[in-house]
């Protein structure tokens, strides 16, 4: 195997395969047990949103100290931390949550930035594309099992269980990854703080002064919003379903996301052109796949289903293509910032689909709510056509 599939790399896919199983059980078990303590939609919704909340703050600064640190220092950092958060789930209750789901997010920001700037920088042009996809499909491929082993768990009343899988997790993620051999780079010249804190808030004004950024952005900040409503509420949603499973929706979907993943892999654009017609594809596939899930209070578990194949297909095409394409055009100085920017605001998004939707679910109905994320999905549809067949790199334009 070489490029994307060689060893080296397929060594990187499974600690991030490791490393994001936790949260395939956590996002089934947490909602279930905020219910079953009296928690409401906006509760639960705030403390499941600020695992993506706090990586969205942190993101940006990752790219920057990973620079600086080297990879390796901060691999091992994290990965104490997480297991540390993974432990704080076993002994704690909803404040204990929120803390655990915190200190996650502060980790998951830098894994995931090391990860992905690693595997941008080593792969060539025409085999970047396959190599973020890859990446992103074994961060999915817990999520076929992981949501049906929580509901056993969860169904079985043994949180003992529960713990005993957490501990396990944070045992094998952590030696598996300090046995990690990364490539040294050369040293960067030194920076000061000052200087890194200053060159991190200058690329917030990106996002609105670079019209590439900003249009990637805001397409992912939405779809990202619907993919966090359904991972928020939908294990709640579907105890007011007849035959619907929240344990068999989310392990679909998954299993499409793994699939499609890898067998759409070529596919995906690794040109640098802005591909207008298979972006909107992916945000109607989108919009439909909310509108099923939606609708599915009405129509019953065909929908229900129906919306997450249509899911697992939006949610494996749209974020590798966006990266990807930033990659070829965004200016090479400071692509790691604004990649990590633009992560950001995937996080941002999710971290929304609790912090707004629970809110909304709790006026209204998980129902409505699900309605409103195809509409704002319809929405970005329009907005992701552009009429010039390639967009020019906003650093080639300076």
């Amino acid at each position: 195997m070489t490029g994307a599939l060689s060893w080296p790399f397929m060594r990187l896919y499974m600690l991030a395969l490791l490393f994001f199983s936790a949260n395939s059980i956590l996002n089934v078990i947490i909602p279930l047990h905020g219910e079953s303590l009296g928690a409401s939609n906006t509760a639960i919704g705030l403390i499941m949103g600020a695992y993506m909340c706090t990586a969205m703050i942190f993101r940006p600064w990752a790219g920057v100290i990973i620079k600086q640190q080297g990879p390796i220092k901060v691999l091992r950092i994290i990965l104490v931390i997480n297991g540390f958060a993974l432990l704080l789930y076993t002994f704690s209750g909803l404040e204990g949550f929120l803390i655990a789901r915190i200190l996650q997010g502060s980790s998951t920001a830098f894994f995931s930035m090391a990860l992905q700037i690693g595997i941008i920088d080593a792969l060539p042009e025409k085999d970047r594309s396959q190599g973020i996809s890859l990446y992103s499909l074994f961060t999915y491929m817990p999520g076929i099992l992981g949501p049906l082993l929580a509901i056993g768990i969860w169904d079985a009343g043994g949180m003992s269980y529960f713990t005993i899988m957490l501990v396990i997790i944070s045992i094998c993620t952590g030696v598996f990854g300090y046995s990690i051999k990364i490539e040294k780079e050369k040293k960067q010249p030194a920076e000061s703080q000052s200087d890194q804190g200053i060159s991190v808030l200058k690329s917030f004004v990106q996002l609105v002064k670079n019209p590439i950024l900003f249009k990637c952005s805001l397409l992912m900040l939405v779809a990202s919003l619907v993919f966090g409503s359904i991972t928020n509420f939908l294990p709640l949603y579907a105890a007011q379903l007849n035959d619907a499973s929240a344990g068999i929706y989310l392990m679909l979907q998954a299993g499409v996301v793994v699939f499609a993943r890898f067998a759409l892999r070529k596919k995906i654009p690794s040109d640098g052109r802005w591909h207008s017609f298979f972006i909107m594809g992916i945000m109607f596939i989108l919009a439909a796949a909310a509108q099923c899930v939606s609708y599915s209070i009405v129509g019953g578990s065909l929908y229900f289903y129906t919306g997450a194949v249509l899911m697992g297909i939006a949610q494996s095409l749209l974020y590798p293509t966006l990266t990807t394409y930033l990659s070829f055009v965004l200016p090479q100085a400071s692509r790691n910032v604004l990649i990590g920017l633009f992560i950001a605001m995937a996080d941002l998004g999710m971290s929304l689909g609790g912090v707004i939707m629970g809110p909304i679910a709790d006026i209204t109905s998980y129902s409505i709510m699900y309605m409103i994320c195809a509409m704002l999905s319809a929405g970005m549809i329009i907005y992701a056509y552009d009429r010039r067949k390639m967009f020019v790199g906003y650093g080639a334009q300076r």
